[in-house]
């Protein structure tokens, strides 16, 4: 026989398996234990109440074969001598059009500017050592794209566009664990996934397709309005039978390249904002209800998730957290030299002693009005304009502009500054001479309602880092809803973050996914399943 339970359980036994067989067994009277198996079939955590509960389906086979629980196979046919599909970007959305193109059929062509992440590993520790930031090597531009040192989050609401659970097995073909299939908001960890991003490569290459490392795009070949072949830095033109554009949100230049070319382009909305960052043991006490902190071996490192609507001016917008990284640590994530960025990651086990989260403001066109003369590089500049102003005013370097939270709020320039994950180091500064006054005033308000929501997260045991600015691209690449061609210029699939339709690893992985299949679709034979 076989059953699904769905169980409400402290921590203690969800997460233990001895326990959670006793629990089960006590349910109902099995004849022989030993042939009992448990399969977890979803996990969450609910910390609502005083006391942690953990939300779990457990399905219970007794005494007769057990399903398979992975449908997918990492098997991929030999495409060496097949059509190629040329393909801008390692990142999620690049590896995944890769990897659907040879099961279509098609050998896929990747080129990537940054280095393989062995490699790529140099160029991330002379940012934090050295503060030297190479533009074609950083924690944005290399093999696995900014998704590689990340947190890892597999998390997303994109459900209708395509299927979360296939591109999860895929993960878990290529060397993710199990449980990615399981947790409601599932993670991997920045330690683990350069590991997997390197199989991901492999199977590409063991089908015959490439992955060109340290190859620049820098031209592309448009007749026609139709997109004829790509130009690399070595001065090689490489043809296909079309281009799916998975440059990532940071590729400044590609941008400008695309509308050098009269490919139609245009400036998106995105948001803008700091990192703040607490003791994890805080943010456990608060969200758990524990004394000190101390959440108990079970309990994962918590998180949490908050929005806000602010007015300025009387014009109402969201703040918001983003991308949370309890466990985790700030990394400097500028593509330049003479630029601040910020973003957060966190290894597998979440367990440094520091946690930290996005803290942003929606900014639309009503906040690059000052840089409309860009035109459709208006929110590029201003996205632009402050990054080079956070690192000017922090002293030119990868040091960050910082400040404690409490203090932000009520206007001082904070006396000292805390023990910080963010290795360059910190400089204590105002951050409203960096932040825009629509901003700052924004990102002030909504700490205190905040503070409100979670009692003890607004104080100087937390200070604010700045500049987290590259939450999504300020660029957007048009591409028709249904054929998710570009709008204008033929063979051209804009794809995943950098052109604007993702938002994370699983969310980019499937908008690849799509592009690879509605080219094929169009350009191609026949689809093979």
């Amino acid at each position: 026989m076989s059953k699904i339970y769905s169980l409400v359980l402290p921590p203690e036994i969800a997460y233990n398996e001895a326990a959670l067989l006793q629990h089960i067994t006590s349910l109902q009277d099995f004849e022989d234990p030993s042939k009992i198996y448990l399969r977890k079939l979803r996990r969450s955590v609910d910390a609502r109440g005083r006391q942690v509960k953990i939300n779990i389906d457990v399905e219970v086979f007794y005494n007769e074969p057990i399903t398979p629980f992975l449908s997918f196979e990492k098997k991929y046919q030999d495409v060496s001598d097949k059509p190629q599909v040329l393909i801008v970007g390692a990142g999620p959305a690049g590896l995944f059009a890769a990897l659907r193109c040879i099961e279509l059929g098609y050998k896929p062509i990747v080129f990537e500017r940054g280095k393989d992440v062995r490699a790529r590993r140099r160029d991330l520790a002379a940012i934090n050592r050295d503060q030297i930031v190479n533009p074609e090597s950083n924690y944005c531009f290399g093999e696995g794209g900014a998704g590689t040192y990340s947190d890892g989050k597999l998390y997303t609401r994109s459900k209708k566009r395509g299927d979360i659970r296939r591109i999860l097995e895929i993960l878990v073909a290529h060397g993710a664990k199990e449980e990615i299939l399981i947790d409601a908001h599932p993670h991997i960890g920045t330690n683990k996934l350069p590991t997997l991003v390197a199989d991901l490569r492999e199977s590409i290459l063991k089908a015959g397709g490439e992955v060109l490392f340290d190859t620049k795009i820098v031209d592309f070949e448009v007749q026609d309005n139709e997109l004829k072949a790509v130009q690399t830095a070595a001065g090689k033109t490489y043809t296909g039978i079309g281009v799916i554009l998975a440059t990532g949100h940071s590729a400044r230049d590609i941008f400008y390249m695309l509308h050098k070319n009269n490919i139609v382009i245009e400036a998106k909305p995105f948001a803008l904002g700091v990192r703040v960052e607490h003791q994890q043991s805080l943010i456990d006490g608060i969200q758990y209800h524990c004394e000190n902190g101390e959440r108990g071996a079970h309990l994962p490192a918590s998180s949490y998730a908050l929005v806000a609507q602010v007015a300025y001016k009387n014009i109402e917008k969201g703040v918001f957290s983003f991308c949370m990284c309890p466990g985790g640590f700030i990394v400097p994530s500028a593509t330049a030299p003479g630029e601040i960025v910020v973003n957060g990651m966190s290894p597998s086990r979440r367990d440094s002693k520091f946690s930290n989260s996005g803290i942003v403001v929606s900014v639309d066109e009503t906040d690059w009005v000052a840089y409309k003369d860009h035109g459709v590089f208006a929110a590029l500049e201003y996205q632009k304009a402050i990054e080079q102003k956070a690192c000017a005013i922090a002293g030119g370097t990868q040091v960050a502009p910082a400040q404690k939270l409490l203090d932000f709020v009520q206007g001082k320039l904070s006396s000292s500054l805390l023990e910080t994950s963010y290795q360059p180091g910190l400089k204590s500064v105002l951050m409203d001479d960096i932040l825009p006054a629509p901003i700052a005033y924004r990102l002030r308000e909504g700490f205190k309602m905040f503070g409100n929501k979670m009692r003890g997260y607004l104080s100087n045991d937390a200070q604010i880092i700045g500049v987290e600015s590259r939450t999504s691209s300020p660029v957007r690449v048009p591409r028709d809803k249904e054929t998710l061609e570009h709008i204008s210029t033929k063979r051209l699939y804009p794809c995943g973050e950098g052109a604007g339709y993702a938002g994370g690893i699983v969310s980019a992985a499937m908008d690849g996914e799509r592009c690879a299949e509605q080219l094929v679709l169009k350009y191609g034979s026949i689809i093979e399943k």
